[in-house]
C-alpha cells in the first residue's frame, strides 16, 4: 500500500471556510487596501466573515488582490498556519508523526484553501510534492500556485522543530516540494491520539456536509447559508452566480435538486446545530437566524422535517 494517498479532491471547486477570504483581507490591510476594496463583487462584508464561501469567491478576492499587489502569492502562502484550518489544522497537529499529518491533509485537503492541489510521491530516499497549476485560471496561475506552495511548505515546517528541510522550486504555474524521506517519521510534539480522534471526527463531519452536494448544487447551498438572515431570495442567490431565477431553475433541475429542496436542508442541518449547542437557545432567535418571519413559520417547517 503506498504511504501517501491521492488527495481526497481533484479540483479546486469546492467551498472553503471564509478564515481564508479572511486572512487574504488581513494581508490586504497590512498592505495598505481596504477591505471593502479586496471584498468587492464578492458579497462578503468584512463585518459579518464567517462560516463558508465557495470558490468563486475566494477566487474573486484573489484577483483584486493580484490587480492591487501584483505576484505576492509567495508572501501571502507564508502567512498561513496549521491553526489557520481549524479542525483541519489542529487534526494536523495532534498527529503522530508528519507522515500521520501528510495523510490526514491530503484525506482532507478540501478543508483546506487550496486551488493548487498537492500531490505527494516517494522518490528514492525523498518525499516529492507537487503542484500544478494547469487547470487554474491563467491570469493568477502564478499568484495561486505560489501561494498555495509557500502555504504547504510553511505549515509542514511548523509540524517539527527546525522543520522539514524542504527545498521549494516554482516554474512556469507549476511547484515541486522535497525533502528527505526520513523526515516523515519525525515525531510531532503535539501529538495526541484522544485530540487526533476529537478533530478528524470534527472534519468528517465538515466533509460529510460538503460532499452530500456537488457541482452548482453544493454552491447554492453555501451562497443560502450566508443570505439565510434575510431569506435567501432566490434572486439574490441566481444573481451571485451571474444568472436568472429560470437559469438556475433548470440547472439546478439538471443536478436533480431543486432550490426548495437545499433550502429546506441547509435550514434543517443549522437548527439542529442551533439546538444542539451547549445553550438553549430561544425559538425566535433561531426562526430569526434562519431567515423565518417568525417563530411559528419556523415551527411548521420542523415540524414539516421531522414527518419526512
Amino acid at each position: 500500500m503506498d504511504l501517501l494517498p491521492d488527495p481526497a479532491a481533484e479540483g479546486w471547486h469546492f467551498p472553503r471556510s471564509a478564515a481564508g477570504v479572511g486572512l487574504l483581507v488581513e494581508y490586504a490591510g497590512a498592505r495598505g487596501v481596504a477591505a471593502h476594496r479586496v471584498l468587492l463583487g464578492t458579497g462578503l462584508r468584512a463585518e459579518a466573515l464567517g462560516g463558508e464561501v465557495t470558490a468563486a469567491q475566494e477566487l474573486r478576492v484573489v484577483r483584486t488582490l493580484h490587480r492591487l499587489l501584483g505576484e505576492v502569492g509567495a508572501d501571502v502562502g507564508e502567512r498561513y498556519q496549521a491553526a489557520t484550518f481549524g479542525a483541519f489544522g489542529f487534526a494536523l497537529l495532534a498527529s503522530r508523526t508528519v507522515l500521520d499529518a501528510m495523510v490526514v491533509a491530503l484525506r482532507f485537503i478540501d478543508l483546506s484553501f487550496a486551488f493548487a492541489i498537492p500531490r505527494a510521491v516517494l522518490a528514492g530516499d525523498r518525499v516529492v510534492v507537487t503542484l500544478d497549476g494547469a487547470e487554474l485560471p491563467a491570469d493568477v496561475r502564478r499568484f495561486l500556485v505560489e501561494r498555495d506552495a509557500s502555504a504547504v511548505r510553511t505549515v509542514l515546517d511548523s509540524l517539527v522543530p527546525g522543520g522539514v528541510g524542504g527545498e521549494l522550486t516554482t516554474n512556469d504555474g507549476a511547484a515541486r516540494l522535497e525533502f528527505a524521506m526520513d523526515q516523515l517519521d519525525r515525531p510531532l510534539p503535539q501529538r495526541s491520539a484522544e485530540r487526533l480522534e476529537l478533530a478528524a471526527r470534527m472534519c468528517e463531519d465538515v466533509v460529510d456536509a460538503r460532499r452530500a452536494r456537488t457541482g452548482l448544487a453544493q454552491d447554492v447551498r453555501v451562497l443560502i447559508t450566508q443570505r439565510l438572515p434575510e431569506g435567501a431570495p432566490m434572486p439574490e442567490v441566481a444573481a451571485a452566480l451571474a444568472l436568472s431565477e429560470r437559469q438556475l431553475r433548470r440547472r439546478l433541475a439538471g443536478e436533480g435538486v431543486g432550490y426548495r429542496v437545499l433550502l429546506d436542508e441547509v435550514r434543517s442541518s443549522l437548527a439542529y446545530a442551533l439546538h444542539a449547542g451547549r445553550a438553549t437557545m430561544p425559538v425566535a432567535e433561531v426562526a430569526a437566524r434562519l431567515g423565518y418571519a417568525d417563530a411559528a413559520a419556523y415551527l411548521h417547517a420542523r415540524r414539516r422535517w421531522l414527518d419526512r
